[in-house]
């Protein structure tokens, strides 16, 4: 008989949009992957007791608390999966690094650079596995993506321009929910949705040495109201508040490498319900892929033959492409969801092998440090150099 493997016992804080994601991938990752642990869903946190409850029944969480310290506390706890609002992060990272837990924690880090810092430092002092939950990076295409830019398919790389339009809240009436207060969330539309396409950047492209950004709110007052699940939400009050995060953003950029980079985020495009989409472009060729088509990658390569040339659509589910063997064959399509089996297939590997596999909380202190900087530069109207931390 095999030796049985090390249990993974979960606390994951937060049961809505990410927590339904979250809890999905961790019921599915031993379906398609064999691991050398076996995550368990030991217990799930809500501050409702009866939406926990229910939540916890219906994703398959063995147990529920309605405090957050409590699930630390735990000895049977392992890992903690943080999926709560941002201003939560750094005071729940820096307890569960404090007492031995391992830490996957969703993105942004936190609500400035100074918490996330603190979280880093937190974490490696402890020794604990932590990741950032940048899912994005996992889907195949993008994946493969990276081979072919680290391989020099693509060349010398000149420009990075990348898009993320969304829709969700352009109706007036759409409530003051707490992704639109800066107390809770840090930023609007720049930490919700820039943060993807600026840790994309990173991770294809490479590292960010100066950014020219500007942000607009284009709605100043809204009703107040709560998230109901997903992207939904309901108005709970008749009195209104002040809108004081971003409605959109837009930023230039210079990499490291010469590369340049045109970056726009907005939740006011009209009939974008998740329009992720880049493009790079290098001396030898370029690629495109856009998440609303996320099993395929455009790609240009100039050594093609004179009178042949153009974008190929590569369809990313061949065995060769990474993850997409663990799943279906050739031309089957993956999803959404799998972005995050994926990532979580590479945290319980780090767990199993005493590492942190990027993204990683370093990850997300440079991440934070540019959306920062291109906060501060929409402020004072001029470039702002990326520190290094």
């Amino acid at each position: 008989m095999s030796q049985a493997k090390k249990k993974v016992r979960v606390g994951m804080i937060g049961y809505k949009f990410m927590g339904k994601a979250h809890s999905h991938a961790y019921r599915d990752l031993p379906f398609y992957f064999d691991l050398d642990v076996e995550p368990v869903m030991q217990a799930v946190v809500g501050r409702n007791e009866e939406g926990v409850k229910a939540a916890a029944d219906k994703m398959g969480w063995a147990s529920y608390e309605t405090d957050w310290r409590k699930l630390i506390e735990r000895d049977d706890i392992d890992v903690i999966d943080i999926g709560s609002p941002n201003n939560t992060h750094a005071e729940i990272a820096i307890a569960a690094a404090e007492a031995g837990k391992h830490i996957i924690c969703e993105k942004p880090l936190s609500l400035n650079v100074e918490e996330a810092v603190r979280m880093r430092d937190a974490a490696n002092k402890a020794g604990i596995v932590h990741m950032i939950c940048h899912n994005y990076r996992f889907v195949p295409a993008i994946q493969y993506a990276k081979k072919l830019i680290s391989e020099g398919r693509l060349g010398q790389i000149y420009h990075v321009r990348t898009r993320y339009l969304q829709d969700w809240i352009m109706d007036p009436q759409f409530p003051l929910v707490w992704r639109l207060r800066k107390d809770v969330c840090g930023s609007g539309t720049h930490g919700d949705l820039m943060a993807h396409s600026i840790d994309l950047a990173r991770f294809l492209v490479g590292e960010f040495v100066e950014v020219s950004g500007m942000m607009e709110t284009f709605i100043k007052k809204r009703p107040l109201g709560e998230m109901s699940g997903g992207l939904n939400a309901e108005i709970s009050d008749t009195e209104y508040g002040e809108v004081d995060v971003d409605d959109a953003v837009a930023f230039m950029a210079r990499f490291d490498n010469g590369a340049m980079g045109v970056f726009e985020a907005s939740r006011f495009a009209k009939g974008n319900r998740n329009g992720n989409n880049f493009e790079i472009n290098g001396s030898k060729g370029s690629i495109r892929w856009d998440m609303q088509d996320m099993n395929n990658l455009q790609l240009y390569l100039e050594e093609d033959e004179a009178g042949s040339q153009g974008f190929r659509t590569i369809s990313c589910t061949e065995q060769e492409h990474p993850y997409a063997g663990a799943y279906w064959p050739a031309g089957h399509i993956i999803g959404y969801e799998h972005t995050f089996i994926n990532i979580l297939h590479a945290f319980m590997q780090g767990i199993a092998e005493g590492r942190s596999p990027a993204p990683n909380f370093d990850d997300g202190v440079r991440n934070q440090i540019v959306l920062e900087a291109v906060e501060q530069s929409a402020n004072s109207r001029q470039w702002v150099k990326i520190p290094i931390l």
